[in-house]
């Protein structure tokens, strides 16, 4: 069963606001994207793309340690509690600035550089 699906694909949806996470020399790294930049360039086969302005420090971290960790959450969502719900997604991640997602990550956003690529392995539910 697809990680991205369910409350967490409604989540992904909703989300206006998304917080990533990388380890370097210094601790965490925290980078932060919009949702719908996620959105508009779609989350299937529990992949991630998003489009890189900079991102520098995080390509930095990526080289030597892919991991990454991304939290989204939604007001919108019913959580078990109420309303919101949110989920961290933890993964793998790599800067792309070639190639045919890059081509697409251009169509979108003509700024962007590059583009984070995150295969999600895990995604654990908050609230």
């Amino acid at each position: 069963m697809p990680l991205l699906d369910g409350a967490c694909r409604e989540v992904l949806e909703k989300t206006e606001f998304v917080a990533m996470v990388t380890a370097g020399p210094q601790g965490p790294h925290i980078t932060a994207t919009w949702g719908d930049y996620i959105r508009k360039l779609g989350f299937e086969d529990d992949r991630l793309i998003v489009p890189a302005g900079y991102y520098h420090h995080m390509e930095a971290n990526l080289a030597r340690n892919p991991e990454v960790q991304i939290l989204v959450a939604s007001r919108e969502v019913e959580g078990k509690l109420g309303p919101g719900q949110g989920f961290t997604l933890k993964g793998t991640g790599r800067i792309i600035d070639s190639g045919e997602e890059m081509d697409r990550v251009k169509s979108h956003f003509p700024w962007a550089r590059a583009a984070l690529v995150v295969e999600v392995v895990e995604a654990n539910s908050h609230l």
